[in-house]
């Protein structure tokens, strides 16, 4: 039985740092998009001034 309780909380210890892994993925993932849109918003503004200089 003792055995048994080692297995069930080394499983979930396992599941945890699985979870965790995965939101860490997810908030890097969301941080490159963040910053894709913030790019994306200098360039379209960075035309636009270019546009009206000429």
């Amino acid at each position: 039985m003792p055995d048994l309780i080692h297995d069930l909380v080394n499983d979930r210890i396992q599941t945890l740092h699985r979870e965790a892994e995965e939101q860490r993925l997810i908030a890097r993932v969301m941080r490159v998009q963040r910053a894709r849109r913030r790019v994306q918003r200098a360039n379209d503004r960075l035309r636009e001034a270019l546009s009206r200089q000429v």
